[in-house]
């Protein structure tokens, strides 16, 4: 005896049964969304937020203190000390440390040069 299928339960049950197949085969690192064993912006441990949480020794507030001293933006910085930007920004401010960059004038103000008038 065939049971014929009816047309509802068969388009759930395939859809279901393919999405089982390609989802739920796959280990958790091979899925696609999964940022294991990935590479790029969304791999699990970026180098920018190795040391995140962790506390702050007084070497690396001396280096905080020479990368904002030239003008190293702070992307750069959480690259370098393997933190958050954002942490960055919150210990420079809890430190006093201006991460602002000193070779430019606040509001697009630039010292203009008097040309000699003939």
């Amino acid at each position: 005896m065939l049971s014929e299928p009816t047309v509802g339960n068969w388009f759930a049950d395939s859809c279901f049964s393919s999405l089982q197949e390609d989802q739920m085969a796959q280990p958790a690192w091979k899925r696609s969304g999964s940022p294991i064993g990935k590479k790029g912006p969304r791999k699990t441990n970026p180098k920018y937020k190795r040391r995140s949480r962790q506390p702050w020794s007084d070497k690396e507030v001396k280096q905080l203190r020479s990368l904002a001293k030239a003008n190293t933006p702070t992307g750069v910085i959480s690259l370098k000390m393997e933190r958050p930007p954002a942490s960055i920004a919150s210990k420079a401010q809890r430190e006093g440390i201006s991460l602002r960059p000193t070779n430019r004038s606040p509001y697009n103000r630039r010292k203009t040069t008097k040309k000699a008038r003939r």
